[in-house]
């Protein structure tokens, strides 16, 4: 599989413009926000929701200014909302690095986390980029339904498929379908062809928090530690497959393991190797594969060319990834 560096190649003009211009979009006259923002710059992630909002706009026309507004908007929601996420989980580090909270406490987390938001909505306002705020509005709707969701079905058990594909459409999938669209929009494309790529990067993001969950269940060189789902009580689609094609008594002792497991480390790895030996795995990654395709066939009603080959390999890299 092609690196990340690789993948971006076409467009790694834009990103070095774009990532000067994130930075900037972040300044504030407060010193200590500034250290801040200083930080997370510095510790940014391989940016893939810039890089779909870039090839987007590419596929559908062309990278232009509005472009490099809508990845600074989308990233700038994105960062707001995995510094609020680490305040909520009580989590102390985020990519190997100390998370906002961990150094500066959770007030000052949230309301960096806060700034950050309107500095995406200002810098839109400020353009006239109403698109982009409807588009962006609507995936931060959904993703803390989805949130919330989560946290209903968490409390209850809830263990039915449909819900937990809910879930994850909302959670995780609205976002990267939010960078398609504003890339599509920014290029001028028709509401025929900005949906299209809309339901290609929701796709691509259903396929990836599945990718992701399955990592939970796995071995202990993805990248990930395992188990951290089952400490939350998260019921993903690998366990969900399980339980559900498991014996009445089998399934009913599961569940209070999963329930009452207190972060006994002998009780969750009994819930990993259940998931393993159940076949839980193999759906997840089936059913993973299954979106992945229906992605490629929206695709591939694209002209063939560079932006469409960019595409390819970041849904590639997405999903097929090993953490």
């Amino acid at each position: 599989m092609l690196s990340i560096n690789e993948i971006k190649k076409p467009i790694a003009a834009d990103i070095d413009v774009f990532e000067g211009k994130f930075k900037t979009s972040m300044q504030s006259s407060v010193p200590l926000l500034d250290r801040i923002t200083h930080y997370i710059v510095k510790r940014k992630g391989k940016q893939i929701r810039p890089m779909f909002v870039f090839f987007s706009a590419s596929i559908c026309g062309g990278i232009n200014e509005s472009t490099h507004r809508g990845a600074a908007l989308v990233e700038l929601l994105h960062t707001a909302t995995l510094i609020h996420d680490d305040v909520v989980d009580n989590s102390y580090q985020r990519r190997g690095f100390f998370s906002i909270n961990a150094l500066w406490k959770n007030k000052i987390a949230v309301l960096v986390g806060d700034y950050l938001l309107s500095k995406g909505l200002l810098l839109s306002i400020k353009h006239d980029d109403f698109r982009f705020l409807k588009i962006v509005s609507e995936a931060m709707q959904q993703m803390i339904e989805g949130e919330l969701l989560q946290v209903e079905k968490v409390r209850k058990m809830d263990i039915e498929e449909p819900v937990y594909y809910e879930v994850i459409r909302q959670k995780t999938a609205s976002l990267i379908a939010s960078c398609c669209e504003c890339g599509a929009a920014s290029a001028g494309a028709d509401d025929a062809t900005i949906e299209k790529m809309r339901l290609f990067g929701e796709k691509i993001g259903i396929a990836f928090q599945i990718k992701d969950d399955m990592f939970d269940f796995g071995t202990d060189d993805v990248g990930k530690p395992l188990g951290i789902d089952i400490k939350e009580k998260k019921v993903t689609l690998p366990l969900i497959y399980s339980l559900n094609n498991s014996k009445p008594d089998v399934k009913k002792q599961m569940i209070n393991l999963v329930k009452n497991h207190n972060d006994d480390p002998k009780k969750i790895a009994q819930i990993i190797r259940f998931v393993n030996e159940t076949g839980g795995l193999q759906y997840a990654e089936t059913q993973m594969k299954k979106y992945q395709d229906e992605a490629f066939e929206i695709l591939n009603t694209f002209p063939e060319g560079e932006s469409r080959k960019g595409l390819e390999q970041l849904v590639r890299f997405t999903t097929e990834r090993n953490k």
